[in-house]
């Protein structure tokens, strides 16, 4: 039964990304992200990482998106469709996704994957979780949290700076 979900909510997220990357209205494309995000949460979820599928709907199906469609509303004009691309950016498009495609393949099929006995797996506290995160050290997670704010406010910068751009010259005078 947890193969049908599996396959059922992996079929859907394909489904949903195809759609967001083809659509030609931004809000549209941002909502089918959405669904990937919690879609990706909902595999989490399966596999029992309880905390990052918590993550995941939190900081990316939930923050992300909220600074996306802040992001998207703030540009002027909001409803009209994307200028559609040129044939050949498609192709080129295309054919860098399946070369991306094959080289996640091999890595994954010639990765020699080892199996753990389930004697030798342990459980992890939040605290441990917390301490990791904010570790520097050898198995330290905080030059990539760190990274990661840095290209949100990245994203929020470049977001102000297209809103103030290309906007008409307003008249303020008094006639």
């Amino acid at each position: 039964m947890e193969r049908i979900i599996f396959y059922i909510i992996s079929v859907l997220m394909i489904v949903f990304a195809v759609m967001a990357v083809t659509n030609r209205n931004i809000m549209r494309s941002i909502i089918y992200l959405l669904f990937v995000l919690i879609g990706i949460a909902g595999i989490y979820f399966m596999i029992e990482f309880y905390f990052l599928g918590a993550v995941q709907l939190t900081v990316y199906a939930g923050g992300i998106i909220v600074l996306y469609v802040n992001s998207v509303m703030l540009v002027e004009k909001i409803n009209t469709p994307l200028p559609s691309v040129v044939w050949w950016r498609k192709l080129l498009a295309g054919s860098l996704s399946i070369f991306g495609i094959v080289l996640t393949l091999f890595a994954i099929w010639s990765y020699n994957f080892v199996k753990i006995a389930e004697s030798q797996t342990k459980d992890t506290s939040i605290n441990e979780v917390g301490k990791a995160l904010l570790n520097y050290g050898d198995r330290g997670f905080i030059l990539p949290f760190e990274v990661i704010s840095i290209l949100l406010l990245a994203a929020m910068v470049g977001a102000i700076v297209i809103a103030k751009t290309n906007k008409p010259q307003e008249n303020n005078e008094l006639k």
